[in-house]
């Protein structure tokens, strides 16, 4: 019984004795091997380096720069030091509330213009008009009221070697302060905001504005082009600041021309008649506006102004304010007035109608007087309601668009034959030419806000200040019979920095008396960038006590 027992131990001491005999074995192999990969590796490495030839291999040579076909390079040096970067300040207001009369939604300032804007629409908002402009939007992030300052961005195009820019209305509407960087000034970090530029004047009903700026030098311009003789399929370029990467420029075509886009009015008249796009699909993004769209021949054809979207970015549908309209509106900004003055002959009609009412009525081309103004040219030559006005001068009219570019063309006190149809019957009558900024207020009340800001403004846009008359126990404490007292103190303005505070009695500038309101309106008014302004202020507690405090406006 004992001799099994002492088998088995023997045969598995054997097989634990030959395992670890074999595992040794495996580890001295594997040991070998490895380093013998390791040595003939070295060998194989050394034996490439020592022994290929590459005498035979030709170094890369750059070639020189070649001229492409498309000539797009061409035209951008042609024009590109011409478009300018266009940065505006707004600051904060003492209101609680800066929802904008254009509907509900906060109205950034300068298609929103959209700054280069940051705000966001609600999907029941992007139809509106206005709240897709995008050259003039800042990026507020607030709700109003008396908020951080408000930054926009835009683009402009010289036009003027003594200085003069063109961009749109929205870029610079409502700023504070506005500052222009050409071409060719170096791209500086936070402080350096350009060159101060002040408004010659705008046109809100074509969104166009003209600026200034000073400089030493003749500056750059670009060259205007007729916008009639672009095409639909033709090339052109957009040349701007989009998300404030300057000198930025897209390639496209020209998609449509002679586009309209309805804004609804509550007043019933149309805001945006005069507004007849050229529409592109040149990629156009916040801080293109007021940019140009060049054609091939590097000739402006058109104002980038709006985009159409529903994402605040490129979607091929751009719009921009030909060159025509441009050149027009430039010249009356220019001018003494510095304000676009508009004819009329005081009707209202429906911009588009059905094929049907031209049978009925009997007219294959026209218009149908909706509403006669009162006491304007048309009630005053007989025009009724119902008539159709066919002709002008013997010139037959297409619809109302034509009506309107050639009334709205004409000088004011001008007269004009209006063929119409009453009945059937044809009949003609003299219309004197009106002023459609007086037309516009006799329809809604309100007064046609679309030229530069009024003298009595000018107060509170250049110094950030309203002012009133001295109330007479305030006069009689302090023992003066002129002046003003400041009653609203806007935060961050020119007055706000030097410390001109509320309630506080002017009684002089630049030493120049300030007897009542209109002396300081002004001398106000003639006040420019880089002025020295000094107030002679009164304590309004003490009699007899004179400070002076001043600086220099921005």
């Amino acid at each position: 019984m004992d001799t099994p027992k002492n088998t088995s131990s023997t045969l598995l001491e054997r097989i634990r004795t030959h395992r670890l005999t074999t595992t040794f074995t495996l580890l001295a192999t594997l040991s070998v091997g490895i380093l013998a990969g390791s040595i003939l590796t070295r060998n194989v490495s050394g034996k490439e380096q020592s022994e290929v030839n590459s005498t035979d291999a030709k170094p890369l040579v750059i070639p020189s720069p070649v001229a492409l076909s498309n000539g797009f390079s061409q035209i951008v040096k042609q024009v590109g030091p011409a478009v300018v970067n266009i940065n505006t300040e707004e600051l904060p207001k003492p209101s609680a509330n800066r929802r904008g009369k254009r509907g509900t939604q906060r109205t950034p300032q300068p298609n929103d213009p959209n700054g280069d804007d940051d705000s966001q629409q609600s999907p029941g908002d992007m139809q509106d008009f206005f709240n897709r402009f995008f050259g003039g939007q800042g990026g507020d992030d607030g709700d109003g009221g008396a908020a951080g300052e408000r930054r926009a961005l835009g683009s402009g195009f010289i036009v003027d070697p003594r200085g003069y820019i063109i961009t749109n209305n929205h870029v610079v509407d409502k700023a504070d302060k506005i500052y222009v960087k050409l071409s060719t000034d170096p791209d500086g970090g936070p402080g350096d905001e350009g060159r101060p530029a002040t408004v010659i004047g705008v046109d809100k009903d074509t969104d166009i504005a003209v600026i200034k700026i000073d400089s030493k030098e003749p500056l750059p311009t670009v060259k205007l082009g007729n916008s009639d003789g672009a095409q639909v399929g033709d090339w052109v370029l957009a040349i701007g600041s989009p998300f404030a990467l300057s000198k930025t420029v897209t390639a496209g075509i020209i998609s449509a021309k002679n586009r309209s886009i309805d804004e609804p009015s509550p007043n019933g008249v149309s805001q945006t008649q005069f507004q007849r796009f050229i529409q592109t699909d040149a990629a156009i993004n916040p801080g293109n506006s007021g940019g140009p769209l060049v054609d091939m021949a590097g000739q402006v054809v058109g104002m980038n102004t709006a985009i159409y979207t529903q994402s605040m970015g490129s979607q091929g549908v751009g719009f921009a304010m030909p060159a025509n309209i441009i050149a027009t509106v430039y010249n009356m900004l220019i001018g003494p007035e510095h304000k676009v003055v508009r004819g009329s002959i005081g009707i209202q009609f429906q911009v588009a109608q059905s094929s049907a009412v031209n049978r009925v009525y009997g007219f294959s081309s026209g218009v149908i007087v909706g509403v006669v103004t009162p006491n304007g040219g048309a009630a005053k030559a007989g025009i009724q309601a119902g008539d159709v006005i066919v002709s002008i001068d013997g010139r037959n009219i297409k619809d109302g668009d034509d009506l309107v570019n050639d009334i709205s063309a004409r000088h004011v006190g001008s007269t004009v034959k209006l063929g119409y149809l009453r009945d059937g019957k044809q009949n003609t009558a003299n219309v004197v030419i009106g002023d459609r900024a007086k037309t516009y207020a006799d329809i809604t009340g309100q007064p046609d806000d679309t030229s530069t800001p009024q003298e009595s403004d000018a107060g509170e846009g250049k110094l950030g200040i309203t002012v009133s008359a001295i109330p007479a126990s305030i006069s009689a404490k302090v023992g003066i019979k002129g002046g003003v007292i400041v009653t609203t103190v806007r935060p961050g303005s020119f007055a706000d920095e030097i410390g001109l505070g509320k309630g506080t009695i002017i009684t002089a500038i630049n030493r120049k008396p300030v007897t009542d309101e209109a002396s300081y309106r002004a001398i106000v008014s003639n006040l420019k960038s880089k002025d020295d302004v000094v107030f002679v202020i009164q304590s309004p507690t003490q009699k007899n006590l004179n400070s002076y405090v001043g600086g220099t406006l921005p």
